[in-house]
C-alpha cells in the first residue's frame, strides 16, 4: 500500500509556475496495479520520481508500508567507467540482495555477451534498456514503478519484458505509466487520472480510460482543478 497525503508540487517556468500535483490525498492498493494516465506533462513521470524517493514534493507525504522499485529500466545510476557486471553487484550490495544469483540473472535476461563485462559508456541505448530492466526484474519489489519501460528494444525484447513483468506483478504490485491503452489493460486493474494538477483513483481500469479519453477531447471532469 502506498498512501498520498496533501502531496503537492511545482516547477518554476517563464511565465511562473506549473502546478502538477495539488494537495493529491489517495491511495494505491498493495498487490494491484493501477494505471496511471494523464496527457504528457500532467505529472505522471514526476510523481513516480517522487514515489521513488528522487524528487522531493514540495508538501505533503508519502506513506508505504512496503518496498518500492525506482522507475524500471531507468539506466541513470549506473557508473559509465564500470562495467555493466560492476554496477549490477555494486547496486545489489545497496539493496542487500544475493549478488551472484542478480548477475546470473541479468547476465541472462539482458543477453550482452561480452559487453555485460565492458565499460557501461560503451553501451548503445538498446543496451542500456537490456540491462537497466534486467536489474529493475532481478530484485523484487512490493510495488513496481513502471514508465513506458516496454516501448525500449525490438520486439523480441519486448515480448520477454512483457512475459517477465506479467510473473512480477503476479506477486507485486504496481503504478504504470503508458500511452498503449492495450497494454494497460493487460496490465492493470485499476486506474488513477490526472488533470491539472489534480488526481482521481477509479475502480476499474476501463472506467479511468474512459475519462481519461474524454479530457483529451476537451471534457473535463468535474474534479479537476484549474490548468496552471
Amino acid at each position: 500500500m502506498i498512501a498520498l497525503r496533501s502531496l503537492s508540487k511545482s516547477y518554476a517556468v517563464n511565465a511562473g509556475r506549473k502546478t502538477v500535483c495539488r494537495d493529491i490525498s489517495l491511495t494505491f492498493p498493495g498487490k494491484t496495479s493501477v494505471g496511471l494516465l494523464g496527457r504528457n506533462g500532467a505529472g505522471k513521470s514526476t510523481l513516480l520520481r517522487m514515489l521513488a524517493g528522487v524528487e522531493d514534493a514540495d508538501s505533503g507525504e508519502i506513506l508505504s508500508d512496503g518496498t518500492i522499485s525506482w522507475p524500471v529500466g531507468f539506466a541513470g545510476s549506473f557508473h559509465p567507467e564500470l562495467t555493466g557486471a560492476q554496477n549490477i553487484r555494486f547496486i545489489g550490495r545497496l539493496y542487500g540482495v544475493d549478488t551472484d544469483d542478480l548477475m546470473r540473472f541479468v547476465e541472462d535476461f539482458a543477453e550482452l555477451g561480452l559487453h555485460f563485462h565492458a565499460p557501461f559508456r560503451t553501451y548503445s541505448a538498446g543496451m542500456r534498456a537490456r540491462l537497466a530492466f534486467g536489474l529493475s526484474m532481478g530484485i523484487e519489489f512490493d510495488t513496481y514503478l513502471i514508465d513506458e519501460v516496454t516501448s525500449v528494444g525490438d520486439a523480441a525484447f519486448r515480448d520477454r519484458s512483457t512475459e517477465m513483468l506479467n510473473l512480477r506483478l503476479a506477486r507485486s504490485a504496481a503504478i504504470v505509466v503508458t500511452h498503449s491503452m492495450p497494454l494497460m489493460r493487460q496490465l492493470c486493474t485499476c486506474g488513477v487520472v490526472m488533470v491539472n494538477g489534480s488526481a482521481r483513483m477509479y475502480d476499474t481500469i476501463d472506467e479511468a480510460i474512459a475519462v481519461h479519453e474524454r479530457a483529451m477531447r476537451g471534457d473535463l471532469p468535474d474534479w479537476a482543478g484549474a490548468d496552471g
